[in-house]
């Protein structure tokens, strides 16, 4: 049974910053690219960044390139999403999820129950 487990959120001030952290089993992890999504309150969920099972292809949302920087470590099983210059829109719950394909929306087919991260102004 495949599993996603994700840490790190919390509550932080604008500007600051937070890593969020999702540890993978029940599969071949390096075999599988990874995606961060979030969810704000009355939104519809979207991408924020995914990596390519090898780490060698990133991809961003425009709404957070250049101050979030996704990436994996394969002998940890474990897939990370480093936030900087935190603004009060970033605020949601995160999910991060588990695919073949390193996509923007519908790619995944096993998703992490979410950690939340609030930005106070």
């Amino acid at each position: 049974q495949v599993q996603l487990v994700e840490s790190g959120g919390g509550l932080v001030q604008a500007g600051g910053s937070l890593r969020l952290s999702c540890v993978a089993s029940g599969r071949t992890f390096s075999s599988y690219a990874m995606g961060w999504f979030r969810q704000a309150p009355g939104k519809e969920r979207e991408f924020v960044a995914a990596i390519s099972w090898s780490g060698v292809n990133t991809y961003y949302a425009d709404s957070v390139k250049g101050r979030f920087t996704i990436s994996r470590d394969n002998a940890k099983n474990t897939v990370y999403l480093q936030m900087n210059s935190l603004k009060p829109e970033d605020t949601a719950v995160y999910y991060c999820a588990s695919g073949l394909i390193a996509g923007r929306k519908n790619e995944y087919d096993y998703w992490g129950q979410g950690t939340q991260v609030t930005v106070s102004s």
